[in-house]
Parts: C-alpha cells; structure tokens; sequence
C-alpha cells in the first residue's frame, strides 16, 4: 500500500485514529456492569471489526478509510478486552494464568495466518484483494468464537452487576497502568512502521514483509511461555523482563543492517509485545477478580494513549531526520521509564512480584 498510493504521513494517522477509537472502546468497557451486555458488546466488536476490514477492500476514500478505523479501533476494544474478561470468568482451569497465555497465543496465530493469507493472494492480486480476503477469513473464524463465548441464550434480570471504583486505583495500580502505557508505546511504534522500518534499512529492502511473518512466529508461543513463567515468578518480575528484551528489540535497527539481526528485532518485538498485552490483561484480571474488566479496561486505555501519541511523533521525527532511528531512540527510552514504574511498583507494595 505504501507502494501503491498510502504515504507514511497518512499510514500515521490511519494507526493513531485507529487506536484513538481503541482508547474509547476501553473506557466504554469499563462501565459494562453486567455479563450479557458484555457478550452483547463482544459480539458488536467483531462485526464491526469485519465491517470496517471490508471498507479497506472496497474503497480507498480517505475520510472513509478515517472513520473506517476510528470504528475499528473501537471495534478491537470491545473484542480484546471484553473477549479477554469472558475468557478469564468462563475459563474452569484452577490455574487462570497459564490458561490466559494459551488465549492470548492466539494474537500470534493471528498474525501469522493473515501475512501467509495476504503475501498469498498479494501474489495474484492487489492490496484490496487481500484485503477481502482477510474479511472474508475474519467472518469464518469470528463464528466460533461468537458462539462459544455466550453464557445465556436470553438475559436474565438477575445478572451480577459490578458497579466501577475508583479504590481499586491505589498508588501501586497507577504506577501499573503508567507502565502499560509506555509498553503502548513500545508496541505501536513498531507494529505500525516495522516492515517499512527494515525494507529503509541498506540491504533489507523487500525483506519487511518477513520481518512481519517472524512477529507472528514469536508471538504464537510468546504468551504461553510468558504465563507460565508469570506464574512461577510472579507477573511483575516477568513484565519487567518483557519490557527490557523489547527494548533490545527497538534498538537493534538503530545500529545494524544484518538481515539476521533485524529478525531476531521481530521476533522479540513479536514475543515481547504479545506477551505484554497478555501479562498485563491477567495481572488487571487478578487484581480485580469479580469484575476484571475495569483494570483491564483502564490498562488497556492507557495503552490507548500511547499507542495514539507514539505514531504522531514518530512521522515528525521520521520526517525531521529522514530515518527512523531517532524515533526508535525515544520509543526506547519511554519503554524504559515503564520499567523504572514498573521497580517502584514493586517497592511501595512489598507483596508485589
């Protein structure tokens, strides 16, 4: 698409209104009180999510392609964090957090089947072909999960209700929730600018499409490993190693153009993401166990922010120094001071790990 008419400016801006309405799905979902409106709005999430993937196939109308992911963003926000609540109540396994990883292996999957699926009909076609065939992909695959993540075949009056506080926002949440917010940012940069950012680098050209496909290797097993370790080591110990080999990641194409090397940068982008989203998920589920999706739902807002803010300095430091390596620099050094949070977390609340 960058080849063909989309220029970095505007994939910019399509990525930060896509995850302005990411942001807006989860503050919307931390006021779902009840169960069924949650499978009600899980259920919205994808068929927007469809909808709107259906836009990019169809048209290339940019205030369209604007509001297209406004809604899609939204869409996602309903689906990852509700989806991810329903899963973490429904699921019977007396060990929570190994299950978490094995569901939220499936972002991995995901983006591993989409880039085969699309680098395939990209052979034969154009961009808006893989485009609709990744809608229609994302209609069969969303029937499963639409049927199994149902509790009642009619609402019931009586449904637990969870009212939203505000206590369960202690120093040490919020200290969390800052963290999650600069692994937003740590995400974003990357998944919105990786494959372009290996094929600028001397050698690398056309090579950013693998660089993708590795993303999603890593990513597959990332979370389940995460989890496990999570569970033996404490979630806060294993975020914070999470974070430091993303890091790494961010850096290495700063500082070389070895196809290998820059891989190696995907896959720890791939499993550090993966295994952020899916360790920070659980962690906001187990803090608050009867009603996960309020941190979940503040965890992932804030992640919102950054992944809103990140791909808007990124375009003008891009376009200040004609490279990318100043923004990954900045992007390193935010994820950074999630870390930092992340230590003092630890050190206000001793029963932490």
């Amino acid at each position: 698409m960058l080849d063909d008419f989309l220029t970095l400016n505007y994939a910019g801006l399509y990525a930060s209104v896509n995850f302005s309405g990411y942001l807006t799905g989860a503050l919307f979902t931390m006021f779902i009180k009840d169960i069924n409106t949650k499978v009600k709005y899980f259920r919205l999430g994808i068929v927007l999510s469809i909808l709107t993937t259906l836009v990019l196939a169809t048209t290339t109308n940019e205030m369209l392609w604007f509001i297209s992911r406004l809604i899609a963003g939204f869409g996602s926000g309903m689906v990852l964090i509700i989806g991810g609540a329903l899963v973490m109540v429904k699921i019977n396994y007396e060990n929570k957090t190994k299950a978490m990883g094995i569901h939220f292996a499936g972002i991995g999957t995901a983006i591993v089947l989409c880039e085969l699926l699309s680098q395939y009909i990209l052979k034969f076609g154009v961009w808006s072909d893989a485009w609709m065939a990744l809608t229609i992909y994302a209609l069969v695959v969303s029937i499963y999960a639409i049927h199994i993540l149902s509790f009642d075949k009619e609402v019931k009056k009586d449904a637990p209700k969870h009212k939203l506080s505000l206590d369960i926002f202690t120093p040490h949440v919020i200290l969390l929730t800052f963290a999650y917010f600069t692994a937003g940012v740590g995400f974003v940069v990357q998944g919105t600018f990786l494959p372009d950012i290996i094929n600028s680098l001397d050698g690398l050209e056309g090579y950013g499409s693998l660089g993708w496909l590795v993303v999603g290797l890593a990513g597959i097993p990332s979370a389940i490993i995460w989890m496990r370790l999570a569970h033996t080591h404490g979630s806060i110990n294993i975020i914070i190693i999470a974070m430091l080999l993303h890091i790494v990641g961010i850096l290495i194409p700063t500082f070389s153009n070895d196809i290998y090397l820059n891989l190696v940068s995907g896959a720890l982008y791939g499993s550090s993401s993966i295994a952020l989203v899916a360790l920070f998920m659980t962690l906001g589920g187990q803090i608050a166990p009867k009603n996960p999706v309020v941190l979940m739902g503040a965890f992932t807002a804030s992640y919102g922010v950054g992944q809103v803010f990140a791909p808007l300095y990124s375009i003008k430091l891009i376009h200040l120094f004609g490279n990318y390596d100043t923004t990954l620099y900045l992007t390193a050094f935010i994820v950074f001071i999630g870390v930092l949070a992340l230590l003092y977390a630890k050190k206000i609340d001793k029963n932490s790990k």
